[in-house]
């Protein structure tokens, strides 16, 4: 398929999220959209995948002129769309997932079988294994995520929109997307990637197209340098590489001593662990995902109640207080899921940015709310942080995907904290974003805060900790200094293997 977008633009109000975009995906291309969060990527895939109307322009396909009033027209003219946010039931079965608009019916009722044969070829025929009858909410995020391509292709699609699907994926998930679109690109079908991952983008494009700020700034060749791309998509020189200085680290602020932890299922999550964050520095915790570190941070947190063991705040117990009593405490909390467990997103910018500490002054009392600090403080974060915002009073579900991410960061950042528990702080987040988010960590530890960074990404804990615990399975099987440490050794660790 052959898709042109001609002079596409899209207002919500004085902002214009898409100003006169042009677009061209020749037949059988992997075409990536880059650009940083807020530049109006979605909102162009949304225009094309008839979510929204443009105000201006028009939209091509095989040189037709289309008009997509809902997303039934668009896939009707052979068009797909896989959200950054899976449109998925949790509760609901693959196979239900996936017949949602599109049911067969045999005498009135569903027919599964019908439904779980056309999966089943789909899925053998473009290498996409899935279960029908499994529940989505018990398969893993990159699972899921392959749910929904093998969704759009039951439709028979020709073009296939990704919007940052490896935002929540590990990089061995990731690996697998970009291996799945290899083969969807060498089956014909044409793909539109949006991202702001550079290493991705130049693994999988065939072209590259970079918009900044709603309008395209040029195109690139895959070959490019990840600098070179980085300064397109954020309209300055971007350092991609940490700069700080060697820890000075002081006392234990954080001791965690024979802790374990049971997820939600009652089976052992983390066993026994012990791990010590001193002041002025970085402690990272490396690991594939799934392998306690969400249970382990959640059980500081006060989010779950532990099995055994202590958890120490500057010789304080921490173990059975509450989150509210945790974050008073003085510990800020960057959690993995910005969407369900950092935002309310129905509340304004202004509201989030105060979540805990509207009780508090200048933000009030236990009787008493000020408005006015309130929009202060927005006004002030917003700033600081380059918050991409149309204004402090809107939603925060408006915002991207990362400018959500600088939300949590700003308001978790700007206020005296002992110690910083950061989770996939980078997740999601464009590169002008990341060096933002990575320096102000740095900041927070050169301070004289002790900072837990828990990530998947190995680039990120080596860039940002000054040491290293690998969890594998619940336990932490190796401790060591970050100097020296290398991606290969940490993989091998994060596989469990501790031998030489």
């Amino acid at each position: 398929m052959k898709l042109e977008l001609r002079g596409i633009t899209k207002r919500f109000g004085d902002l214009v999220a898409n100003d006169h975009i042009d677009l061209v995906v020749e037949p059988g291309e992997i075409h990536a959209l880059l650009g940083e969060n807020g530049a109006g990527k979605s909102t162009l895939m949304n225009v094309l995948y008839g979510l929204l109307r443009p105000d201006e322009g028009e939209i091509l396909v095989n040189d037709v002129p289309q008009t997509f009033r809902s997303p039934g027209d668009a896939i009707s003219a052979g068009i797909g769309m896989v959200h950054q946010h899976f449109m998925l039931v949790p509760v609901f079965t693959v196979a239900e997932n996936i017949m949602l608009g599109a049911e067969d019916t045999k005498l009135g009722v569903l027919d599964k079988k019908k439904a779980s044969a056309h999966i089943t070829e789909v899925s053998q025929t473009y290498g996409l294994p899935v279960d029908p009858e499994a529940v989505v909410e018990t398969l893993p995020v990159g699972v899921q995520q392959r749910v929904e391509i093998v969704k759009a292709l039951t439709r028979e699609v020709d073009l296939l929109i990704l919007d940052e699907p490896t935002a929540v994926l590990t990089p061995q998930e990731t690996d697998e997307l970009l291996e799945v679109l290899r083969g969807l690109k060498a089956a014909g079908k044409s793909i539109v990637l949006i991202t702001h991952k550079l290493r991705e983008v130049k693994a999988i494009a065939d072209k590259i197209t970079v918009i900044r700020r709603g309008k395209v700034v040029g195109t690139a060749d895959p070959g490019e340098s990840e600098d070179e791309l980085a300064a397109m998509m954020v309209g300055r020189h971007v350092q991609l590489v940490v700069d700080k200085s060697a820890a000075e680290p002081g006392a234990p602020v954080l001791t965690v001593k024979d802790l374990s932890v049971v997820d939600d299922r009652g089976h052992r999550a983390v066993t026994d662990i012990d791990l010590e964050v001193r002041a002025g520095e970085v402690l990272g915790v490396a690991g594939v995902q799934g392998n306690g570190q969400t249970e382990l941070i959640e059980a500081i947190m006060g989010l779950r109640p532990a099995v055994s063991g202590s958890v120490l705040l500057g010789g304080a117990e921490l173990r059975g207080r509450t989150t509210r009593q945790v974050l008073d405490a003085g510990v800020g909390y960057v959690p993995e899921d910005r969407s369900t467990d950092g935002l309310v997103k129905e509340f304004t910018v202004a509201e989030n940015l105060v979540l805990d500490l509207y009780k508090s002054e200048p933000f009030g009392s236990k009787l008493v709310y000020r408005p006015e600090a309130v929009a202060r403080n927005a006004k002030d974060r917003i700033e600081e942080f380059d918050v991409r915002t149309q204004s402090a009073d809107a939603p925060v579900g408006s915002l991207s995907g990362g400018n959500q991410q600088k939300v949590i960061v700003a308001r978790e950042m700007s206020r005296p904290l002992k110690l910083l528990i950061a989770s996939q702080p980078a997740r999601g987040v464009d590169v002008g974003s990341i060096e933002f988010i990575h320096k102000r960590i740095i900041r927070e530890r050169d301070q004289g805060g002790a900072v837990l960074l828990v990530s998947t990404e190995l680039d990120e804990i080596l860039a940002l900790a000054d040491r290293i615990a690998v969890m594998y399975r619940g336990e932490i099987i190796a401790t060591l200094p970050a100097a020296g440490a290398t991606s290969e050794k940490l993989g091998l660790l994060m596989a469990g293997v501790t031998g030489d």
